[in-house]
């Protein structure tokens, strides 16, 4: 299994990240961001290789909405 503690992204990759999210969101539109955050999350998941991780960032994301 991989081993996920790897450090992350640093705090201004982060940024870059959520700037370049946050740009993608506003070119799709309201009646596309969703569609884009889904692709987005597969292409995701299929990157990383690791379902069981994937579940448990999803839980992750839901915590405090």
């Amino acid at each position: 299994m991989n081993d996920h503690r790897k450090q992350g992204l640093s705090i201004d990759a982060l940024e870059d990240v959520y700037d370049t999210l946050a740009q993608a969101i506003d070119q799709a539109g309201p009646d596309k961001a969703q569609l884009l955050l889904v692709k987005l999350a597969l292409l995701q998941a299929n990157a990383q290789g690791d379902s069981e991780l994937f579940a448990q960032q999803v839980q992750a994301a839901l915590q405090d909405l």
